[in-house]
């Protein structure tokens, strides 16, 4: 068993969610506690209601997520909202979310991992969000197909293809989630191939105006790498059990 307010601290520390800013609606941090006492932790993209269930289904005391419980703003607590928050205190579940802080976490950010697991060895860094560079650029030397490959088995699933840019890559910008929309600062810092997991539909007819391939890994997909990570380092430090549910929304 360990106490919630340990794991808490040692996130807080970790991740550094007091310094690295975010949206107004991830809200960093322990955003649910519960009575103080954690013997299972469970990982998950989402705090969605189907999450929540199945978190407190399992038996565990806190939920660690990637999008938190107020995503959406500021809402009236009823419906689905009203039902999520009261399956989880009434569980004993504690809810932690961590952002951009895991994002671009150098160990166990989805950048970072994504990146190992396809082979990518970052050397910098680009995409400014308020004076915080939520990407990763480098050198990498590969043929458009063979990325394409190596990313649909990192992610377990189907990668689209935008063809807007050479057939033989030499720099790659990669950065996770919902960052499609920047494939015109991605172009512009040279890179030749632009991984991340979706983007508006504007962003393929630019990609190929711009002269740039982008990869549209699956804003899901590219963003499970840092929880279950995080589970495990929490599971090995605090010896408490630890897993991930994986609810995938295809997008």
């Amino acid at each position: 068993m360990a106490e919630l307010r340990e794991i808490r601290d040692f996130l807080d520390r970790e991740l550094r969610i007091g310094d690295i800013p975010d949206y107004s609606g991830a809200v960093n941090g322990l955003q649910l506690e519960n009575g103080g006492a954690v013997r299972k932790v469970m990982a998950a993209v989402d705090a969605s209601l189907p999450v929540v269930l199945e978190a407190v289904e399992s038996g565990a005391d806190l939920l660690l997520v990637h999008h938190g419980l107020f995503w959406q703003g500021a809402q009236p607590i009823v419906g689905g909202h009203w039902r999520k928050l009261k399956a989880a205190i009434e569980g004993g579940l504690a809810v932690y979310s961590a952002h951009l802080p895991l994002d671009v976490h150098p160990q166990w950010g989805n950048n970072c991992l994504l990146a190992e697991a396809i082979g990518f060895k970052p050397d910098g860094t680009f995409l400014e969000w308020k004076g915080l560079p939520v990407g990763l650029t480098g050198g990498m030397e590969i043929r458009r197909d063979e990325l394409a490959e190596r990313l649909e088995r990192a992610v377990g699933g189907a990668v689209h293809v935008c063809p807007g840019g050479p057939e033989r890559v030499l720099k790659v910008g990669l950065c996770t989630g919902g960052a499609g929309s920047q494939v015109a600062e991605a172009a512009m810092a040279g890179v030749d191939a632009f991984i991340t997991g979706e983007g508006p539909h504007w962003s393929y007819p630019l990609a190929e105006e711009m002269g740039i391939n982008v990869f549209y890994a699956g804003h899901y997909a590219t963003e499970t790498f840092g929880v279950r990570k995080l589970a495990e380092v929490l599971g090995a430090g605090f010896g408490i059990e630890a897993g991930f549910i994986d609810h995938p929304t295809g997008l």
